[in-house]
């Protein structure tokens, strides 16, 4: 596989979650779901923002494997290059955050992928994929560990989550190495049927049924909402999904009802976007 599929795709990913639509509670084309300081533009300046970051994974991932350097060594310089992201993230929203998980997360899917990449191979080894994905984020849950000594006020979203509930976020994700993704999401997504924003909306939604978004319980303030989420994603497909007008103006309904509520399927959006981008490679969509 080429080096400018690996790192462009990643971009592509990013533009694609950010373009469908109707997207309950997150922005798109159409509405800002609950994210009123924000629009499609933001989405569009930040996905550009990142194409060098995930250059230069692919870059150092290359690097890393012919020196025959341990993949949770590897992350350690990876996480200092999602940092600077971070920063040129902010730069192109005008401190607006708008894919800090997707830095984290895609960051290491194109890390992985670019790890195990062969010239002459053109399809991702998805159980490889994951086995460098859990391998790289061995130590990626330590963590937690020292959160009891922690003044409360210190700790993040994610942090406080995981006392309160036991939750372990977008972390714990990759340290099962994105399990979601390779053994559930895009699975699902190889079996969805219509035009690439169905599959891709029907997707969204399959994961929203299927996660604990975090950025939905930090939003409701509440782990509640994941049960509330749930039913609405198996009243969606009840009525047919993206297949159907009905599914369709069933989505538009839920918008309206996260904005209100400010829920926002966050989460979900990132783990779309990983499996948006393995779709990709791998020429499922």
């Amino acid at each position: 596989m080429e080096k400018q599929q690996i790192f462009q795709n990643a971009v592509r990913a990013l533009l694609y979650e950010a373009v469908i639509n109707p997207k309950p509670g997150l922005v798109d084309p159409v509405t800002h779901g609950s994210h009123p300081d924000m629009d499609i533009f933001t989405f569009i300046n930040s996905s550009m923002s990142l194409e060098n970051y995930f250059k230069k994974c692919v870059e150092l991932a290359q690097q890393s494997r012919q020196k025959c350097e341990s993949l949770d060594r590897l992350f350690l310089r990876i996480r200092e290059e999602g940092v600077r992201a971070e920063k040129q993230m902010f730069k192109a929203t005008v401190g607006i955050n708008t894919h800090k998980g997707a830095i984290f997360a895609l960051g290491i899917m194109v890390t992985a992928v670019a790890y195990q990449n062969k010239q002459n191979v053109n399809v991702i080894d998805l159980q490889l994929l994951k086995r460098s994905i859990k391998e790289m984020m061995i130590h990626i849950l330590d963590d937690f560990e020292q959160l009891q000594s922690k003044d409360r006020d210190d700790l993040t979203a994610g942090e406080k989550q995981y006392l309160d509930y036991g939750l372990t976020g977008i972390r714990g994700e990759a340290a099962n190495g994105f399990s979601i993704v390779i053994d559930k999401a895009l699975p699902f997504m190889q079996k969805t049927q219509g035009s690439r924003k169905q599959r891709m909306l029907d997707t969204l939604m399959y994961i929203a049924g299927n996660i604990q978004d975090s950025t939905l319980i930090k939003r409701a303030k509440t782990i509640n909402a994941v049960n509330e989420v749930k039913q609405d994603v198996e009243k969606y497909f009840a009525l047919g999904g993206s297949q159907n007008i009905t599914g369709i103006e069933y989505l538009k309904e839920l918008d309206a009802k996260y904005a209100e509520k400010h829920y926002s399927l966050g989460g979900t959006a990132d783990i779309l976007i990983l499996t948006i981008y393995l779709g990709l490679l791998n020429r499922i969509i």
